[in-house]
Parts: structure tokens; C-alpha cells; sequence
């Protein structure tokens, strides 16, 4: 019961849209969903020398942490508490409308500019029993890199690690590179998922074959319900990434230069998710063509039995009907012959079996391979026919070989002058 609730809340959390201000708020009002989880600041300073990291209790350390030396990273984990949120905008500058999208976290993909804040979204994959996805939310501008992650645990996890490494390039860049690098985890987080699906495609395929098709359409279905979502998901990124990377007043070339991988990247995975919805389809085609064929084959078997007994069923009649023979010596006499019942049913037997000879002649009924190989032709101007057409090319070009070969010596040298001849006749007739 609790699966089956889950379920239903994962579903409408996916494919539903809710918004949770009503019509006719004020643009920038936050109203934050109530299963949000509480909002926790974590402040992060590094430089090619040194990195710190720690929770921030108070949101006056904000001012003067933002402020500092060195690059800094303000994450913000959970959208629960809307004043919390409208202290960090009012504290950082951050502009209402984007701080509104940071709340109502159906966003597609998508770059902004507000003012001295570049606004990023993106949507970062999660497959747990089935796809669906986290917004992420960025505010760049330089020397400073604002997060915002709705739900609880660390998606950046791998991006720390690479800070607390000295030796890792990511210290030394600016928070312009921090961005492309939570980025390029948000784009790469997706090839997984993709793996996953690309899995399910084969096991399915296996399956049409050798199990009940109407089963298999089921999980054909929601395969590919799950691949539109992922393709709404995935799509508007490379719109997203491609504004990004012809950005150059908070953006330096490197990172520019990197930015284009991860064009490339999410190309790939749009034409991966394209290609799994075509096998998808064609998939759900061949699963309803089997359907097909085995009603087909259902219906020719009864068919066939039908047709079988339809001229069992006219003998039958015949003798049935109630004819007196005392009144006329036409009057069906075989009802009187010793034999008659016997030969009734050998006249049966022998309908049958012809009926039968003649649907497996025919191909009707135990259908061998060689069933519908063409037949060769017969007969003198079909037998010539059929050995032209049968005659493969290098029968051909043998038969020919051999043919030159008993032509007489010198043949070839008076056909090549009987040509030139001509030739020569038919130009000095163009020449008057």
C-alpha cells in the first residue's frame, strides 16, 4: 500500500505541474512547497593555496563572507523556509523573480542575466526505481557562485572532492570553472540513466520474443513515457549551454572552451534519447505484429476446420433428410444396402483427406522452408529461360571465356578492321 502511495506522489510529482502561488500573485512572491526540506547554508573559500568549508548558522555572515579573497561558494540545501530564502536574496542581491523560479522548481534549462547576477538552471537526473529529476539552480558572477538545491544530500559530492585536492585544477580556476564543473556533473549524470534504459530496451527485446506480447507492451509503455520525460528534460539544455558558452562578460575563454564539451555531450544524449524512443516504437510495432500473427494463426486453424467439416457437415445432410425408399426406387436406396453406413464414412474419410492433401500442397498446413523457392522453368523455350535466369555470373563469364577460345586465330584482328573500315566509311559520308 505504501509502494502503491509512493508511486502516485513520484507520478504526479513528474508529469503534474503545480504551482503553488495562486493566480494574481504579485510577481517574486515565495511560497515554498511544504514538503520542502528545512534550508541549510553551507560557505566554501578556496584558492590554489587552501580550501575551508563550513555550515553557516547566520545569515549576517553572508555580507562579509562573499566578500572574501578568494573564490566563494555559498550551497544552499533545501527550499523549505521561503523568509530564510528572502533574507539570502535581500543579503546577495539576488533578484526576486529568479529567486521565485528557484522556488517553484519546474523549471526547464535555461540562462539569465540580472543585473550583475548570471541566473542558471538545470536538471540533474535521479533514477531510483524510476527517472525523475532535481532542479538546480546557480547565481554566478565574479569570484562568487550561489547554489540552490532543493532537495536533502549532497548532489555536489564529487565536486567537494575535487576542491579538498590541492592538486586538482578546480582550485586554482575561478567560480566561473566551479559552474562548469557542476555543470558538466549535471549533463554527465545522465549517461547512467541512459545505460539503464538502454539495458531495460534490450531486456525487452528478449522477452517479445519468447514471452506473451500483451505482457511486454505494458513495459514497452512505460519505457517510453519515462523517455519523454527525460527528452523534456534533457532538451532545453542545449539551447541552455550553447547561450552559455557565446557568454563572455562572466565567463573567461577557458571556461568557454569547456563549455562546448558539454554542448557536445548533451547532443549526444538527445540523440541517444531519440534513437531509444524510435526502438521503443519499433519495439511496440513488432509486439502488436506478433498479436497479430498469432490471431492470425488461430484464425486460419479454425478456418481451416471450419472448411474441413463444411463438406462433412453437406454428407451428413444429404443423408439425413427423411426420403420414404418404399415409396420410389430413387429415394436414397443406399439406406437399405448393407454397406451403406460403411461408405458413408469412407466418403467422409476420403473428403477429409483430400481437403487435407491439398492445404498441405499448398503450403496451408505444415509449411516447409523450401515452400516458396521458385520453381525452374520446363520445356524448350522455358528450359533456355530458366537456365539463363538461373545461370550465375561467373557461369557466365567461364561460358564466354570458352567461347573465345575456340574462335579461329586471328579473328579478333579482321573484326577490328572490318570496324575501322565502317568507321571510316561513315565519317567520309559525314565529311560530304
Amino acid at each position: 500500500m505504501k509502494s502503491k502511495k509512493r508511486r502516485a506522489a513520484l507520478k504526479s510529482r513528474r508529469h503534474g505541474f503545480r504551482r503553488r502561488s495562486p493566480p494574481g500573485t504579485p510577481p517574486g512572491t515565495l511560497v515554498s512547497e511544504p514538503s520542502a526540506p528545512p534550508t541549510v547554508i553551507t560557505w566554501t573559500v578556496y584558492d590554489a593555496e587552501s580550501c575551508s568549508e563550513r555550515r553557516v548558522s547566520g545569515l549576517e555572515e553572508l555580507s562579509p563572507l562573499s566578500e572574501s579573497s578568494g573564490t566563494t561558494w555559498i550551497d544552499v540545501d533545501g527550499t523549505g523556509d521561503a523568509t530564510v530564502l528572502e533574507q539570502i536574496g535581500r543579503t546577495l542581491g539576488l533578484h526576486p523573480l529568479a529567486l521565485e523560479d528557484v522556488v517553484h522548481s519546474h523549471q526547464r534549462a535555461k540562462v539569465e542575466e540580472y543585473g550583475d547576477w548570471l541566473f542558471i538552471v538545470a536538471r540533474l537526473p535521479h533514477l531510483n526505481g524510476e527517472l525523475e529529476t532535481e532542479q538546480i539552480s546557480m547565481f554566478l558572477r565574479r569570484g562568487v557562485l550561489v547554489t540552490f538545491q532543493p532537495r536533502t544530500g549532497d548532489a555536489f559530492a564529487p565536486v567537494r572532492k575535487r576542491l579538498r585536492d590541492a592538486a586538482s585544477p578546480l582550485r586554482s580556476a575561478g567560480a566561473d570553472y566551479l559552474a562548469y564543473s557542476l555543470l558538466d556533473l549535471t549533463v554527465d549524470a545522465y549517461y547512467p540513466v541512459l545505460e539503464n534504459f538502454g539495458d531495460r530496451i534490450d531486456m525487452i527485446d528478449e522477452q517479445a520474443a519468447t514471452s506473451n506480447p500483451r505482457s511486454v507492451l505494458h513495459a514497452i509503455h512505460d519505457l517510453r513515457r519515462e523517455l519523454l520525460f527525460l527528452r523534456r528534460a534533457v532538451w532545453p539544455h542545449r539551447d541552455a549551454l550553447q547561450m552559455l558558452a557565446r557568454q563572455d562578460r562572466f565567463l573567461v575563454h577557458e571556461t568557454r572552451l569547456h563549455l562546448r564539451d558539454c554542448v557536445d555531450h548533451i547532443t549526444a544524449i538527445m540523440e541517444l534519447t531519440e534513437t531509444y524512443r524510435e526502438m521503443c516504437a519499433d519495439l511496440r510495432d513488432y509486439c502488436m505484429s506478433l498479436v497479430g500473427n498469432r490471431m492470425n494463426e488461430v484464425m486460419k486453424w479454425l478456418t481451416l476446420t471450419a472448411t474441413l467439416f463444411i463438406p462433412l457437415s453437406f454428407i451428413t445432410g444429404v443423408y439425413g433428410m427423411n426420403f420414404d425408399p418404399e415409396a420410389s426406387p430413387w429415394n436414397m436406396p443406399e439406406l437399405r444396402w448393407t454397406f451403406g453406413y460403411p461408405f458413408a464414412w469412407s466418403l467422409m474419410v476420403l473428403v477429409a483427406s483430400t481437403m487435407i492433401y491439398t492445404f498441405y500442397r499448398r503450403g496451408w498446413i505444415g509449411r516447409r522452408e523450401d515452400a516458396f523457392e521458385p520453381s525452374v522453368a520446363t520445356g524448350s523455350a522455358g528450359g533456355s529461360a530458366g537456365s539463363a535466369t538461373s545461370a550465375t555470373p561467373e557461369r557466365a563469364a567461364g561460358e564466354q571465356n570458352a567461347t573465345r577460345r575456340h574462335d579461329p586465330p586471328g579473328a579478333d584482328r579482321e573484326e577490328t578492321a572490318r570496324n575501322e573500315q565502317a568507321g571510316g566509311t561513315v565519317r567520309g559520308e559525314r565529311g560530304d
